[in-house]
């Protein structure tokens, strides 16, 4: 018998914390997010790796994808449910050398594992103190992570990160970094990104939002108090199988899965399954079972309204204020966030005289490749990591 999968898959407050530290702030005044809306007494769930260096000047910052979270390095252990997302990465000896770096990753905000998002209890101040926000939380855009980011890094005592480097919604935040606050960053590295959201970006992450709606489990945004397996999991499940889809390329489900059944074709009912369909299927439940439906609405609305040209003249005027080394990593068989984004990056900064190198993941595997392919990701990293790091040293 199946084990109904949970409302939320949200870590609360009273969990195992694992590895995570905790910073909170907005305690004696609201802070103001982009789009208008108010949150207080903010928590950041991070977790570091490494040791900061007396000069403070070694410390890398690693941002998540949509569905990532602070726990980018280690085993599962008990307060994570997966291993580190970018653990063949981050560690000693290899490419984010631990023994070299002081590493940061924080998971988001709007996000469901330690910082504060629509599954987090309100504040005592609220109008329903403790109850999950729920419905009630506001969108959030990638200039509020960021900004929620510079208190991690305060209070760490990193006042220059000597890299900020993300893939997809971690590659937003790594060029936020570079716009908005360009003095305290030494270089950038955005992969699988860009630089505003295109129209088709657009389309997939709004289906994805709207399945999630028009579950009936999904009450609203305000589920939290239903029974296993009557949240909207359905939903979550379905939207990350449409997901699946644009991560990934038709070579490598044709190789992996072909048209090879689950269910005999001895008679045809519209429910049988090719094994295609189970692996997404699987992919459904593993992320309803770890993420909360709430704040993959939160967090691929950001990612929609994801525009660094906003407010700013236009992109070109906004990546202006970049003027630092800046390494843009593409994937040759991206179809979600096609190379052609990062090479527009890449060669508006060129054109401006900002130091900028594009390097092209040469991989089958579509989008996931930054999680996949990590020898040439490690590799690019590597090479300009040491240079970075020679410079600032020798400054």
């Amino acid at each position: 018998m199946s084990v109904p999968l949970p409302v939320s898959g949200a870590w609360r407050p009273g969990d195992p914390p694992g590895q995570r530290r905790f910073v909170s702030f907005a305690t004696d005044r609201s802070f103001v997010l982009e789009g208008g809306g108010m949150l207080g007494d903010i928590t950041v769930a991070y977790e570091t790796w490494g040791e900061l260096n007396a000069r403070a000047d070694n410390a890398l910052l690693v941002c998540h994808a949509l569905t990532g979270d602070s726990h980018a390095a280690g085993p599962l252990v008990e307060g994570h449910p997966t291993p580190g997302w970018w653990d063949g990465l981050i560690g000693p000896g290899r490419a984010i050398d631990t023994d070299r770096y002081f590493v940061v990753c924080a998971n988001v905000l709007g996000g469901c594992q330690g910082t504060t998002g629509p599954s987090s209890p309100r504040p005592a101040t609220s109008d329903a103190p403790g109850r999950p926000y729920g419905s009630a939380f506001p969108v959030v855009s990638i200039r509020d992570m960021v900004r929620a980011q510079v208190v991690v890094a305060n209070e760490l005592g990193v006042r220059r990160w000597l890299s900020v480097i993300g893939g997809s919604m971690g590659g937003m935040q790594a060029l936020e970094w570079g716009v908005m606050f360009p003095e305290r960053v030494a270089s950038l590295v955005p992969i699988a990104t860009a630089a505003a959201a295109s129209a088709q970006q657009i389309a997939w992450w709004s289906t994805g939002r709207r399945i999630i709606r028009l579950d009936p489990g999904w009450n609203g945004g305000d589920y939290y108090d239903a029974a296993p397996g009557e949240g909207p999991t359905a939903g979550l499940a379905t939207a990350r199988m449409v997901a699946q889809v644009t991560f990934r390329t038709d070579d490598v489900f044709t190789d992996r899965f072909g048209r090879e059944v689950v269910e005999p074709l001895d008679g045809f009912s519209l429910w049988q399954r090719f094994e295609v369909e189970r692996y997404l299927e699987y992919q459904g439940a593993k992320l309803a079972r770890r993420f909360d439906a709430n704040s993959y609405l939160a967090m691929s609305k950001a990612m929609d309204l994801h525009d660094l040209g906003r407010g700013r003249s236009g992109v070109a005027q906004a990546l202006s204020r970049i003027g630092v080394p800046t390494l843009n990593m593409g994937i040759k068989s991206d179809s979600l966030y096609p190379p052609y984004q990062q090479r527009e990056i890449h060669e508006l900064l060129d054109a401006q005289g900002t130091e900028s190198r594009y390097v092209e993941i040469d991989s089958p595997h579509g989008h996931d490749a930054f999680l996949i392919d990590l020898d040439q990701v490690g590799d690019a990293l590597t090479e300009f990591l040491d240079k970075v790091e020679k410079d600032v040293v020798s400054t």
